[in-house]
């Protein structure tokens, strides 16, 4: 065995502090302490940010697809059934959806604020499981005619419950001799939707495809086609075919250019965010290298007895490690416990947080979201598990080394 029962023996007996050696007991828990609270916080931070862009992609992707389509010259796309029918015939498109998506000013009579309209059938939003989840308790049946959905957070804004009217006026209206004419039409709210996203829950009304049409003077047009995809890792192949097919007369994007600075932010808000928290680990190893020199200077006798005993260099040398390796093991395992349990309850934790201090701490307003998520990434947890051990083991040497190249008369000379 590498390390034998005596070492084994005289490694726990060093960990286990004498009064007289407090303050190196008091060192070597600030050590273990910031090894287990480094780690800990480490996972937690980089299972928020897995979670937040997960469910931020899951969320965006939930509601709009891979694909969008619209048209070059800025005008409704007119040949969209044909257009639908040809890109379903694609062998990795799920779904293609039609819709209508413009803004506009929304009236109550009591407020009035600025949303997105999106005109869409019912058959379609039901293939949409974010969209269908964010409706359950919405009576369906009555998606038609003059009947609209609002987002629940834009209802609250201005006051509106289901059965009230709202009227839409679009800047774009009709051209008369005296100008421009703003469109202006009222419409009863059917219900409100919660899709779990801020910027739609805020923003958003959805409204009967062939009603939409209608109100926007575009009978038998589109202004948008999405296309979801079966497997979207191979999304650059399948946007070319579809490119291929429509010609000059579409402009083709995908999600990863309407979002690329967002997830960009992200990513390098990550790995930032990695970085620093990683100086916690640091210093709780540095604590670990004064701790075991404090140690290695207060058993010097012992070291020196040891050593005329016929303890042997390399036997001084794995007892020191021992301790040093010890409080990075126990450190480590008590951090990725923590942690582990902190992400999986984070959103009672927050609730619980909230209801102490009375503050908001995860406002969807900044953050996007309704709800704190976390999702633990193993291979990440993995990553931060070696870095933990990685750098205890590292914090051992030195005065593991220096312990062993102690000489035992001096020692003994000097006590």
């Amino acid at each position: 065995m590498i390390f034998g029962k005596f070492e084994r023996m005289v490694a726990r007996r060093y960990l286990k502090a004498k009064r007289k050696e407090g303050f190196i007991s008091v060192i070597t828990g600030f050590a273990f302490t910031g090894i287990a609270l480094g780690v800990a916080t480490l996972i937690i931070v980089m299972s928020v940010m897995n979670g937040f862009k997960s469910e931020l992609l899951g969320r965006i992707l939930g509601i709009n697809g891979h694909i969008g389509i619209v048209s070059n010259n800025a005008m409704p796309l007119t040949n969209y059934k044909q257009a639908v029918s040809d890109i379903a015939a694609i062998e990795n498109v799920e779904t293609v959806i039609p819709l209508i998506e413009k803004q506009l000013l929304v009236s109550s009579g009591r407020a009035a604020e600025g949303a997105m309209v999106r005109g869409m059938k019912l058959e379609d939003m039901q293939k949409k499981e974010t969209i269908r989840n964010g409706m359950l308790t919405l009576n369906l049946d009555e998606f038609q005619g003059n009947n609209v959905l609002v987002g629940y957070r834009l209802a609250q804004k201005m006051g509106l419950v289901t059965g009230d009217e709202i009227t839409l006026i679009s800047p774009n209206g009709k051209i008369t001799a005296f100008g421009t004419v703003p469109r202006m039409k009222s419409y009863r709210i059917a219900g409100t939707f919660n899709l779990g996203m801020y910027e739609y829950d805020a923003n958003f009304i959805f409204m009967p495809l062939d009603t939409a049409q209608t109100y926007f003077g575009i009978k038998d047009s589109v202004t948008n086609i999405d296309v979801t995809m079966k497997n979207p890792d191979i999304l650059p192949q399948t946007r070319e075919i579809i490119r291929e097919g429509a010609g000059n007369e579409a402009y083709i994007f995908d999600w990863k250019q309407s979002n690329a600075a967002f997830f960009n932010a992200i990513d390098v808000e990550r790995n930032v965010m990695f970085l620093i928290l990683t100086l916690i680990i640091l210093v709780a190893a540095f604590n670990i290298i004064t701790g075991l020199i404090m140690l290695v200077k207060d058993k010097g006798r012992d070291i020196a007895v040891l050593r005329t005993m016929g303890a042997s260099k390399s036997m001084i040398m794995r007892i020191f490690f021992m301790d040093g390796a010890f409080i990075g093991v126990v450190g480590t395992f008590i951090g990725v416990v923590l942690g582990v349990l902190f992400c999986e309850n984070i959103e009672n934790i927050r609730q619980f947080l909230q209801n102490i201090s009375g503050r908001e701490l995860f406002s969807a307003e900044i953050y996007f979201l309704s709800r704190l998520p976390a999702e633990i990434n193993v291979s990440e947890v993995v990553m931060i598990v070696v870095l933990s051990l990685m750098l205890s083991f590292l914090a051992t040497i030195y005065p593991a080394y220096r312990a062993a190249k102690m000489d035992p008369v001096e020692a003994l000379r000097y006590e």
